[in-house]
């Protein structure tokens, strides 16, 4: 029999992280509290679309570490993995590790997995040989009727696995032989607070002791960083790469690309403590909302107030009891225009304008549906110290955005509950609130 969830809280037993600042909780918290932005010219795909060459690579991952380090274990399935595959499960694999999850002592029954991700692309090289089959001899006119016959054959035989967004959850399930409930969401930039959501529930409901629980993504690509610059909105000054990714400040530019991946362990409290684990935090509640209207600012403001309203809900919280907002920051106008509006929506003018907000997209850029975690994950790691995280680039205050945004160095506080939001371009946005341990 399974307790009811009346009597379950969810927490927080372990932390994966494969970022542009640093892999691993420790790498990651030194270059947070230093103020080492990942934003730099990026070496991974030379030529790529985005001003200058800007974005945040993860530097430190390359098939020669994964190999070797993160994904020792899973050597021989790495050809059927992209990168954005690899991201996730080494963040998970490092998740897991975190926890101090002994694998051969639990009941694998009980342990789930809920990943977020991306729509995976394959980079132009990967096609090349199957398009250039399809074309009129002697010109460039690509025929689709030729495609499955002339086209396809010319792929790499693992072509499919390598990119559908369902095979992260899948990988990991294998390796950690996890047999629980297992799901797959591709939410963009809300994946990540809404994985959380379902995480949460299952555990609530009794139907797993433990689950995986996370994201990977990037921006970060040939042909990603293309539709991203069609868009018009990826940030061009200053000229100092670190400078760019500026989230609420008057002079930003727009987004900045990047790539990552953020795991959780979240369990059963009373399961956790019974096996002496190490809680970071604990869950109280989550929130979405999708809003679509022909007025894109709209959606932006409403679809974060009814996702914030949601959490604040779910965990039974007031608004002056919540420490700080870990907010989406994305860096372009309207959309940071529109999340700070969202924020005196539900907090009010005067508390909206007070409580401290950190967006650390500044170190991070914007890895889609790897950035949700990955903020909160840089809230929950800075709590364990004592701080809120600050944010970079942060000189002058927009007078459109009147939040107090933490800036300069973290900021000393005694309040542990974060709240954290993100959404997406289309107006989907998820917000999950967490009290870390003392």
């Amino acid at each position: 029999m399974t307790r009811s969830s009346e009597n379950r809280q969810v927490v927080i037993t372990g932390v994966g992280i494969v970022s542009p600042i640093g892999i691993g909780v420790d790498a990651f918290w030194d270059s947070l509290s230093a103020g080492r932005s990942g934003v730099r010219h990026a070496g991974l795909f030379p030529g790529f679309a985005a001003p200058d060459g800007v974005g945040a690579e993860v530097r430190d991952f390359t098939d020669e570490s994964a190999r070797k380090v993160y994904l020792k274990e899973q050597r021989k399935n790495l050809k059927a993995m992209c990168r954005e595959i690899q991201l996730g499960v080494a963040s998970a694999l490092l998740a897991l590790q975190n926890s101090e999850i002994d694998l051969s002592q639990i009941d694998h029954e009980r342990l789930g997995v809920e990943f977020g991700a991306n729509l995976m692309l394959s980079p132009p090289e990967v096609l090349l040989e199957g398009c250039v089959a399809c074309c009129d001899e002697g010109t460039t006119r690509f025929q689709t009727t030729q495609w499955g016959q002339m086209g396809l054959n010319k792929l790499e035989p693992l072509w499919l696995l390598r990119y559908l967004p369902n095979m992260p959850a899948c990988h990991i399930s294998i390796s950690a032989d996890a047999r629980g409930p297992s799901n797959s969401l591709t939410l963009d930039d809300a994946s990540g607070n809404t994985v959380i959501g379902e995480a949460m529930r299952i555990i609530l409901r009794g139907s797993a002791d433990m689950m995986i629980v996370g994201v990977t993504g990037t921006t970060l690509h040939p042909i990603k960083t293309l539709h991203q610059a069609l868009w018009n909105d990826l940030a061009r000054t200053p000229d100092a790469p670190d400078s760019r990714a500026r989230p609420f400040d008057l002079n930003r530019s727009g987004r900045v690309v990047g790539e990552g991946s953020c795991s959780f362990i979240l369990e059963d409290q009373e399961h956790a403590t019974k096996r002496g684990a190490k809680i970071w935090g604990r869950v109280l509640g989550t929130g979405s909302s999708c809003v679509t209207s022909p007025d894109q600012k709209a959606n932006y403001r409403l679809a974060l107030a009814n996702a914030m309203r949601g959490a604040l809900r779910s965990a039974g919280l007031r608004v002056d009891q919540i420490g700080h907002i870990n907010a989406h920051g994305l860096g372009t106008i309207d959309v940071d225009i529109a999340e700070s509006q969202a924020i005196l929506d539900v907090f009010g003018d005067e508390l909206g304008r007070r409580i401290p907000v950190t967006a650390p997209k500044s170190f991070l850029g914007n890895s889609g549906a790897g950035s949700g975690l990955l903020e909160l994950a840089a809230s929950v790691i800075a709590l364990t110290h004592g701080v809120i995280p600050h944010t970079l680039n942060y000189d002058t205050p927009d007078p459109e955005c009147p939040l107090n945004v933490v800036s300069g160095q973290p900021l000393a506080t005694t309040n542990r509950i974060v709240l954290s939001i993100n959404v997406t371009r289309i107006g989907q946005a998820a917000a999950s609130i967490v009290e870390v341990s003392a």
